[in-house]
């Protein structure tokens, strides 16, 4: 425990605070840090190209091209052949709620999107200046891997541990993770930025002024065309109380309908506290993907929406009781197949995946209405299936995950 915790305060030098478009010549670009932090050769004139030669820095390369070198084989190169296959219109704006720093499944999932919004509560942090790395590579690189394991292998971040992690020193927030993603990913960093929204829903450079407006960090970034793009990532309170005076739903308004992703959302936007932000995603997207931790299915009306089910649907894990859906049931019963895992259910022959398209003569709309067919829940039937859904996962697997549980709304459990 000692010796982890002296890796993790010597890695906060990683980090250090240097917001502007430009940058000084002795300074590493944005687009050579990203490369540096995700293990990846940078320009050979880049003040980080004489730290690549560090013998810590190329055992971190070679981890990172041996667990992105998986992940995409068995998990992003499929999704990408789903997304070509079956999200045939895409349009300009994703939007991707409780998502933390996953740029990953966002890109692939929409590889196509011109702007990308994330949020979550996970702090921004700063911009790495690693010109200051010089004589400890090592320990300045392990939080990285710490930060972003459970993605790599289980598909979604456990949010707890990451929010002890991003914490740390000066070594904190999302950004080094975008940083890491963007790079992995094949895109060019250009510019970074922080940002907060104002009143009208409009983004502002964040010049540290007291504001109820949500707070973030735009990225600007190109793909192997070589077109800018966009991705916004916002640290703000997605609960009813906090999108009230936030103005973030203003902000995705201005953005247009949008195509949106949902996945290990701690089945959030089935409780009484998250409407208005389920309300905007069923209103105001064209393409909704999700797992069954996102809308629930009572709310896409069949005279609005084309539902697609993939996949395998078991129910909830156990940390998640009274969230099965027999109408998810009943709907995966014609489900066609994936070769790729996703949500909490990882492994590709447990995992669901449903693709809601709105008709194309349904014009955005104020709310969503449940659909009356599966009507409220009654205590008893909330009883049954939790306790059904608990049956429906292995005993070793209810272990696993229940230390850490506390009740179905403490959501920043898991993601």
């Amino acid at each position: 425990m000692f010796q982890r915790r002296t890796l993790i305060v010597a890695a906060a030098g990683l980090l250090f605070t240097a917001l502007s478009p430009a940058y000084a010549v002795d300074s590493a670009t944005p687009n050579d840090t990203a490369r540096f932090l995700a293990g990846m050769p940078v320009d050979p004139a880049s003040p980080l190209a004489s730290l690549t030669r560090d013998g810590s820095w190329q055992q971190h390369a070679r981890s990172f091209d041996g667990a992105f070198g998986r992940l995409d084989q068995g998990q992003l190169a499929r999704i990408r052949a789903w997304s070509a296959s079956n999200l045939t219109t895409p349009r300009p704006a994703m939007f991707y709620m409780f998502s933390g720093p996953d740029f990953l499944y966002a890109n692939a999932f929409y590889p196509n999107a011109k702007t990308y919004v994330l949020a979550g509560l996970e702090p921004v942090g700063t911009v790495p200046d690693l010109t200051t790395l010089r004589g400890a590579v090592a320990p300045n690189l392990y939080h990285l891997h710490t930060s972003i394991s459970t993605l790599l292998s289980h598909t979604f971040f456990i949010t707890h541990r990451m929010r002890s992690d991003l914490h740390v020193g000066r070594v904190n927030g999302t950004l080094p993770i975008l940083y890491v993603f963007l790079a992995r990913s094949g895109k060019t960093v250009q510019e970074t930025s922080l940002v907060r929204i104002d009143e009208q829903g409009a983004v502002q450079p964040d010049d540290g002024s007291r504001s109820s407006g949500a707070r973030g960090v735009k990225i600007v970034f190109a793909g192997s065309d070589g077109e800018p793009r966009t991705l916004y990532y916002f640290s703000t309170n997605l609960a009813d109380d906090g999108v009230k005076n936030s103005n973030f739903l203003k902000f995705l308004e201005s953005l247009g309908p949008g195509d949106s992703l949902i996945k290990s959302a701690s089945y959030l936007l089935h409780s009484g506290g998250f409407n208005k932000v389920r309300d905007f995603l069923v209103a105001n997207s064209a393409a909704m993907v999700q797992d069954d931790s996102g809308v629930p299915l009572r709310y896409y009306d069949p005279k609005k929406w084309e539902l697609h089910p993939f996949g395998r649907y078991l129910g909830p894990i156990g940390v998640f009781p009274g969230r099965y859906q027999p109408a998810y049931s009943a709907l995966f019963r014609n489900s066609r197949s994936i070769d790729f895992g996703i949500g909490y259910r990882w492994r590709p022959n447990e995992s669901n995946l449903l693709l809601a398209v709105k008709k194309a003569d349904v014009a955005p709309d104020a709310a969503a209405t449940p659909n009356s067919a599966e009507g409220p829940r009654s205590e008893s039937t909330t009883a049954q299936t939790a306790d059904a859904t608990n049956n429906s996962v292995p005993r070793q697997q209810r272990r696993q995950y229940r230390p850490a549980y506390r009740s179905p709304f403490d959501w920043w459990r898991y993601r």
